[in-house]
């Protein structure tokens, strides 16, 4: 593992130079939004509100261990009920009990005295072995869409329980998968704002259709991961360094043991949920300009760090806690990180505007989340006219799904720039002013680690390009990247296909300026019609 390989800052001094950046540049950006103390309990609520709807029901668990039952008594039948039986075992989303009803079940098939190095043909042997059983199923009805992917990084069988309609990933033998969810769920357990949190950022990350390794942007363990990291820099800071946690062990067993030491670890921490989304954007929004010089977010350390990746500087650096030498967003490509930070900056302005209540409760749930069916018989007329006006000026089939331009139904060739509220393209975070009438508060005045003064500008503006394109990427619990057509937990979480093609979008404006967000929860599944990425 390489912390100081060569780059543009070389010397030990500056690479304090770059965390001291780190550090004020977020404090900069802190001071750019004004906080109104009413609205922001409005935000709480709404937050909450979005959690609780998102949060799967007890059925919906039994749904998922009725599959993995299932896949078992397969497992079984294929291989006899002996020693050398496999297990079918759950991990990802659904074992760290951060997953939505919408949520892909991540499952490895997992032999019993397993060489430490699994050979991938025997990988491959194994899925074509339960993808035969599969296809008999799909026959009679039982499943559907069946379809090996052989030639990904980390080599996966998909398919669709017709009964409950889970969407399924299987792999073979992904150990560090299981562990290193496990592993997450016994930390959340330590304060309950890193599961919600974390749940929150991952549905607006879909809504803004930047939730996608494939499409070389975030992948969901990048996502909650970062998540870690900002609650681990909070002041006082909210979880442990995950370096703490892991002292004793790095095996589920030994961690879980440990973090009863941690519980109720962050309870000096008052923040909210609505102050912790906020700043988490806030902290992103900073460091623009300083991941093409190395800054790494550790969560294992629990501060940044300067890191090079085989002697090279990643477009954006996260630091996988159980294998250091990786870096789990390292899926995110030039172009699609630009689009992330125009979008974190997009969002910061509509949370500007909310808090100076120059836009209402509604609108900012919409365009933080996307219309989730809760909206009022008002928006939803006003909706149907803006299609029906939209469906008047064109010809052409237009789908309407979440952030991405294709006029022609081919792959990805552009992707515009996001209009906002305004109509109009949109950079910077929006001050309250000084002319707001009611008590207002910084967030530099809201509790953070290494505020040391303000030193140094903030990021310039950068526009997007239209350029959209290059290699696809595998990236999750057990992948790496290749030239894959899947990615995320299990190397397969990602944009949906129908007949081979991507499914995508047509940017227009409703009637407040925005584009039309995805469905509830960035549904991915043929349940609700279309599919969707």
């Amino acid at each position: 593992m390489n912390l100081h390989g060569k780059g543009l800052y070389d010397r030990e001094d500056d690479w304090h130079v770059l965390i001291k950046k780190a550090e004020t540049f977020e404090l900069t950006e802190s001071q750019k939004l004004l906080v109104n103390r009413e609205q922001l309990r409005v935000l709480e609520k709404l937050l909450n509100d979005a959690y609780v709807i998102r949060r799967p029901k007890t059925s919906e668990y039994e749904n998922r261990k009725q599959v993995i039952r299932v896949l078992n008594d397969i497992a079984k039948d294929l291989y006899g009920n002996s020693a050398s039986c496999p297990v079918v075992e759950e991990f990802g989303s659904f074992s760290m009990d951060f997953f939505t009803p919408e949520s892909d079940l991540d499952l490895s098939i997992n032999f019993p005295d397993s060489p430490l190095v699994f050979p991938r043909e025997q990988k491959i042997k194994t899925l074509r072995k339960f993808s035969k059983k599969l296809y008999s199923l799909q026959s009679a009805g039982r499943v559907q869409n069946v379809q090996p992917v052989m030639r990904a990084k980390v080599p996966i069988l998909k398919f669709v329980d017709t009964g409950t309609g889970v969407e399924c990933d299987v792999s073979v033998e992904n150990m560090d998968g299981i562990s290193k969810s496990l592993i997450i769920r016994y930390i959340s357990s330590i304060d309950e704002r890193f599961r919600k949190l974390s749940l929150l950022m991952k549905a607006w990350a879909k809504a803004q259709d930047i939730n996608s390794p494939k499409d070389q942007t975030l992948s969901s363990l990048s996502i909650i991961l970062l998540v870690a990291f900002h609650l681990q820099t909070r002041d006082p800071p909210i979880l442990p360094p995950f370096s703490a946690i892991l002292k004793d062990g790095d095996d589920p067993a030994s961690v879980k043991n440990s973090v009863r030491s941690f519980q109720n670890y962050g309870r000096r921490n008052t923040e909210t949920l609505g102050e912790l989304f906020v700043t988490f954007l806030i902290k992103l929004a900073s460091v623009e300009k300083l991941w093409p010089k190395g800054l790494c977010a550790s969560p294992y350390l629990g501060h940044w760090s300067p890191k090079t990746w085989d002697n090279k500087i990643a477009i954006m650096s996260v630091e996988d806690f159980f294998d250091r030498a990786q870096n789990v967003a390292r899926a995110v490509g030039k172009l699609e990180v630009k689009i992330i930070h125009e979008l974190v900056h997009l969002t910061i302005q509509n949370l500007g505007r909310f808090m100076n209540v120059n836009l209402d409760e509604l609108k900012l749930k919409e365009s933080l989340f996307g219309i989730d069916g809760m909206h009022s018989i008002f928006v939803e007329q006003k909706l149907n006219a803006w299609k029906q006006s939209l469906e008047e000026k064109t010809t052409k089939t237009k789908l309407i799904t979440n952030n991405v331009y294709n006029p022609n139904g081919a792959s990805p060739s552009t992707r515009p720039l996001p209009t906002g509220y305004s109509g109009v393209p949109q950079r910077q975070a929006v001050n309250a002013g000084l002319e707001t009438p009611w008590a207002h508060q910084s967030f530099y005045q809201q509790p953070m680690m290494g505020t040391t003064g303000v030193a140094g500008g903030v990021p310039a503006n950068q526009w997007w390009e239209t350029a959209w394109g290059g290699p696809v990427w595998t990236q999750g619990w057990g992948g790496g990247p290749g030239g894959s057509s899947t990615g995320g937990w299990g190397a397969a979480n990602g944009a949906a296909f129908t007949n081979g093609r991507s499914q995508e979008t047509q940017p227009a404006t409703d009637p407040w300026g925005r584009r039309q967000q995805q469905p509830p929860y960035g549904n991915s599944s043929n349940a609700h019609g279309t599919t969707y990425r």
